[in-house]
């Protein structure tokens, strides 16, 4: 097997810190296998018990909304979602793999149709990482589909070996010891979270090109780095590579207009192009785009709040993805360059108890990037004063 491989799911398996004795699934889709099975031996060299590998293909799905009749396309079997929610309930470990395997496969297919089929996400994930209950973690898995999307212009094999030297370089796997590089950064981004924690501004307010938008936050609003511990205590990086700091906002709470900076990419692989959003009293009351819009539009329709805010992140320019400068069509890569937020579920957990049950409970959640060097961000005291946070990628807090 390829050494890269080898480091990536060492990685992997280091970042969900799979412990003995534990149940491990392992998420991906046809064409991960390579990626999977380095896992499942690194799962295995921790002490997991047992390694369930559960491949998605894309192509199916293409054929359910190609085929089926309307009425089904939201359905989900129980049993997906009732497998996961017993999985939480012995704590068992979590390695999801990302990266395109298909791209643009439903783009001549109706958006509204495609958007109604949401597999591979469960409503259940929203619940399992609310109540802190799994040790977890995502990373990118290159596929030569996936380096052909982002790098068009190059041949196959060079756009491949492109991608792969990319990815090394924003999981730092170019490091003598990549799992100590990360409790490095994983340091600063837990000391810019609690600077703002202490701040305990009111609300956050974004400027930027196409973008005016105040979000407003709880009393108790804590802000946290993607470095998480279990309700049982057991510390884990839920996102490799990560460099955002984030908190869940008032859902009630946003106005303004905003506008993405880089292509927003569904679990399914659609690409939204272009989307502009108008909020009014903390709901999307407007969403547009260049390109699927419908497609996101039927995915935020799956319930009352899929239109309300879950997450708002901060990404400075001291990260490795965001100067690379390259669009990996990947919300996993993309979101930790940009400052983003999200529409959907929230988290419960940052906030005090008496708040919790106002944090945003939604089947979805999506992330879109709205940052760029332009934005400047602004935390807004209780008392109206307007503290500058973020100023071309430089916190200033």
């Amino acid at each position: 097997m390829d050494e890269r491989t080898t480091r990536l799911a060492e990685l992997a398996a280091h970042g969900a810190n799979v412990q003995e004795g534990q149940v491990v699934l392992v998420n991906a889709e046809l064409g991960h296998e390579e990626l999977a099975r380095a896992v499942a031996a690194a799962a295995y060299g921790r002490g997991a018990k047992f390694v369930d590998v559960s491949y998605f293909d894309p192509h199916v799905k293409r054929a359910r909304i190609e085929h089926a009749d309307a009425s089904t396309l939201e359905y989900v079997p129980p049993w997906y979602g009732d497998r996961m929610l017993r999985h939480a309930e012995e704590h068992g470990a979590r390695i999801n793999l990302n990266g395109v395997t298909a791209p643009n496969l439903l783009d001549d297919l109706d958006n509204a149709r495609a958007g109604r089929d949401r597999l591979p996400r469960l409503k259940e994930y929203s619940q399992i990482v609310g109540e802190r209950s799994t040790n977890w973690c995502i990373v990118p898995a290159p596929t030569r589909p996936w380096a052909s999307l982002v790098f068009g212009e190059l041949p196959e094999d060079e756009a491949y070996e492109r991608l792969w030297s990319e990815i090394e370089h924003v999981l730092r796997l170019d490091e003598p010891d990549p799992a100590a590089a990360w409790d490095e950064r994983m340091a600063v981004l837990k000391d810019s979270a609690q600077r703002l924690s202490d701040r305990r501004f009111d609300a956050v307010e974004l400027r930027g090109p196409g973008t005016e938008l105040r979000v407003g936050l709880f009393s108790t609003a804590r802000w946290w780095a993607a470095d998480f511990t279990t309700a049982q205590g057991l510390r884990h990086l839920p996102n490799l590579p990560s460099e955002e700091v984030f908190t869940t906002p008032d859902p009630e709470r946003t106005d303004g207009r905003v506008t993405s900076t880089k292509p927003l990419v569904l679990q399914d692989g659609t690409i939204v192009r272009g989307l502009r959003v108008r909020f009014e009293g903390g709901k999307a009351v407007e969403i547009e785009a260049d390109e699927n819009v419908e497609a996101l539009r039927s995915r935020l329709a799956v319930d009352d709040n899929g239109l309300r805010l879950g997450e708002l992140a901060l990404v400075d320019r001291h990260g490795r993805i965001g100067p690379l400068g390259t669009v990996f069509y990947d919300t996993l890569l993309d979101e930790n360059a940009a400052s983003h937020i999200a529409f959907g579920s929230g988290f419960p957990f940052l906030v005090d108890e008496h708040e919790k049950s106002r944090v945003n409970e939604s089947d979805t959640h999506v992330d879109f990037m709205i940052g760029s060097p332009e934005l400047e961000v602004d935390g807004v005291t209780p008392d109206g004063e307007r503290v500058p946070v973020l100023r071309g990628g430089d916190w200033q807090v």
